[in-house]
């Protein structure tokens, strides 16, 4: 490592402690990932750091709901997200917890500064109560009627039928999320952070440490105000209490960014490393935030705002990125396509997704689509084809003809220097997070390094007499491009280059490594370094999603509305009334839409040979098209009931929601129309 490497301070946003990493939030961690193992690669010091976002009402209730303590929820989700974060090969170098010591004493010294700055104001504000509860509603919870348009179950903040924004106290026929009482109006003394006392500060620092598109969306908030921002939450809460304040805690996003201070003092403390030269004012280190745009605000103008106050260094620079689309829409559970990364993981190996959002990804806001069928295309033409077929096309001759040795010279001095000097053009595409860029500039060293072989055919020269030098210089050229490729594309491929050392015989990827020839060199035996994306892949992690999807939203219990609304429980049953449901298995094999009905499709069944029509309220989850084909699962003596439409003959079972999230019932792929299910 040269003396003038860089110290570099790296943080990905924390994931939130209440649900399962999905393949939207792995595309944030694969860039950081990536940018982190280019700097290491370079030889520079970079430490990457994480957490996960424990505290906050969500955390509360879903604890309560599953019967747990919220110590026992965030143990579990930090379980959960370590698995699948280490499957995908993010390399943290240490992973934390916001509910930590070290999170509580940092928050509390920066909260007190703020304050006896003068920048911390008291206000009593009214919000909405659960008087069951006994609990303040965040607006999240408070659902009712749009005082717009009217539209039915909307949130307490805005409207997603019209896009109307309001305060939960305007929704009309409003209940609580939580256990469906009618909230009152109830006054609270509340704690702000007085944000516009930095908006000199603010403007001048945003101007230099955030990308252009997102200085542009900043500016609409210096331009509307900038207004002070309520830190504080009353009991019961999860969280931390505030030092000067009984019974009222900090708001979760004040002590969430904190947490990378924490989880880097954590790590500090383990490796003997000064926290103070990364966080005092005066630092010469750097500090970098990788995060999503729908979270720029917190970390571009409170954060930044909040270290300023409390005489701490900033953020060298802010990055968000885009979000994540499948087949050009958003991530949909009734579409299957809220794909989990345990999902992916069980059928997939984790650097097929890093290259592919690596070949779509630049320093920009633009979102990234998760075309599965370009995704399949892609990494077999650029992995498989391209790179691994390098070395599959040559090994084989060193192998068997020169005992794994390769040739003392180059025989194509100027290919190989050509991709060296590609080597700087692709640490500037890294540098910058044009990872897109970086990847065209390699796959156009592998088209050239094909080419060559191509033109050499040393299948043909292998079968002519006194041609064995030729041979060996070409494959020893093809593998030494190889080797440069898997350079490369080592923040990128971890394993396969790791792999790829191995079958060289070499010990690292340091960058400048390649820029010496393997000559005079032994390498191993090749194995297959990659194998084909399959199309029965990419159905398989559609077909588990789509299941687990179903399973989660018929175990899942969904809100209760107000006593008023609310219907009571159906009369006691016995057993035998039950059994006498007949549900079978049966095929949909047509399926339309219902002229003048809002909710329903017209189902064809295939009831093993017996065609069965069924009016199935599914339309706002499902296109008739979509469900052309599947099985699924009826009431099968359900007597006949008249419609306006037409006579139903029997019921479809599905769970969820409502709206995008029902999902039909679908049985596993060797069930037969007619099977009864028990």
């Amino acid at each position: 490592m040269s003396n003038n490497s860089r110290k570099i301070l790296v943080t990905s946003a924390l994931p939130y402690a209440n649900g399962a990493i999905h393949l939207g939030h792995m595309l944030e961690y694969i860039q950081t990932d990536i940018w982190v193992r280019f700097q290491k690669q370079r030889g520079n010091t970079c430490t990457y750091v994480c957490a996960d976002d424990t505290h906050g009402t969500p955390i509360m209730l879903k604890a309560t709901q599953l019967g747990i303590t919220e110590q026992q929820l965030i143990d579990q989700s930090s379980e959960e997200h370590q698995r699948d974060f280490k499957a995908f090969m993010i390399n943290f170098d240490n992973y934390y917890s916001t509910h930590s010591d070290e999170n509580r004493d940092f928050a509390a010294d920066i909260y007190c500064k703020l304050r006896d700055a003068g920048h911390i104001a008291k206000k009593t504000i009214t919000q909405a109560y659960d008087p069951e509860k006994q609990m303040f509603l965040p607006d999240r919870f408070v659902k009712g009627d749009c005082p717009k348009c009217d539209a039915k179950d909307q949130y307490g903040d805005n409207c997603e039928s019209c896009g109307a924004t309001y305060s939960p106290i305007e929704l009309k026929n409003a209940y609580s999320a939580i256990s469906g009482a009618k909230p009152i109006e109830k006054e609270s003394e509340h704690y702000f952070f007085k944000l516009g006392d930095f908006e000199d500060f603010l403007r001048n620092w945003v101007d230099n440490h955030v990308q252009v598109q997102m200085r542009n969306k900043l500016n609409e908030w210096f331009e509307a105000g900038l207004q002070n921002w309520d830190i504080s939450r009353d009991a019961p809460y999860w969280g931390f209490e505030i030092p000067d304040a009984p019974g009222k805690y900090f708001y979760v996003w004040l002590d969430a960014p904190v947490g990378y201070m924490a989880s880097f003092k954590n790590w500090c403390d383990k490796n003997d490393t000064d926290f103070d030269e990364y966080w005092n004012k005066d630092s010469t280190t750097e500090l970098y935030h990788f995060i999503g745009k729908d979270i720029a605000y917190f970390h571009s103008l409170f954060w930044p705002a909040m270290l300023e106050g409390a005489g701490l260094r900033k953020p060298s620079g802010v990055f968000c990125h885009g979000f994540v689309t499948v087949d050009g829409k958003k991530m949909s559970k009734s579409r299957g396509t809220f794909i989990m990364a345990e999902t992916y993981l069980n059928h997939l190996r984790p650097e097929y997704l890093r290259y592919y959002f690596a070949a779509k990804l630049g320093s920009g806001l633009d979102d990234i689509d998760l075309n599965l069928e370009d995704f399949r295309l892609r990494v077999n033409a650029d992995l498989v084809n391209k790179v691994i077929n390098i070395a599959s096309r040559c090994a084989g001759f060193i192998h068997k003809k020169f005992d794994g040795m390769l040739s003392p010279t180059l025989s194509e001095p100027a290919l190989f220097q050509a991709a060296i000097d590609k080597s700087e053009i692709i640490a500037n595409h890294y540098e910058n997070r044009e990872y897109a860029k970086a990847m065209r500039e390699i796959m156009a060293i592998a088209d050239s390094a094909n080419q060559y072989i191509d033109a050499a055919e040393p299948w043909v020269l292998a079968k002519q007499e006194g041609s064995e030098q030729a041979v060996q210089d070409c494959c020893t050229m093809g593998i030494n491009l190889f080797n440069i490729i898997c350079s490369y594309l080592s923040p990128v491929l971890p394993q396969v280059s790791q792999d790829a050392l191995d079958f060289l015989n070499l010990e690292n990827y340091a960058w400048d490594n390649i820029k010496t020839p393997l000559l005079d060199h032994k390498i191993n035996k090749f194995k297959p370094l990659m194998q084909r994306v399959e199309e029965s892949k990419i159905a398989a992690i559609l077909d588990e999603t789509k299941k687990n999807l179903a399973l989660q939203a018929a175990t899942t219990p969904t809100v209760v509305k107000t006593p008023l609304q609310q219907e009571p429980i159906a009369d006691t049953i016995e057993f035998s009334d039950f059994a006498k449901v007949d549900l079978r298995i049966v095929k949909i094999i047509n399926a339309e839409h219902v002229k003048g009905a809002n909710k329903l499709l017209q189902l064809t069944l295939d009831l093993d040979g017996e065609t069965r029509n069924v009016f199935a309220g599914i339309k706002s989850a499902y296109k008739p098209e979509e469900l052309i084909g599947k099985h699924t699962v009826m009431v099968a003596n359900l007597a006949t009931r008249t419609m306006k439409f037409g006579d139903s003959e029997g019921m479809v079972l599905a769970a969820g929601p409502g709206g995008e999230d029902i999902w039909i019932l679908e049985p596993h792929q060797g069930a037969k129309p007619g099977m009864r299910v028990k």
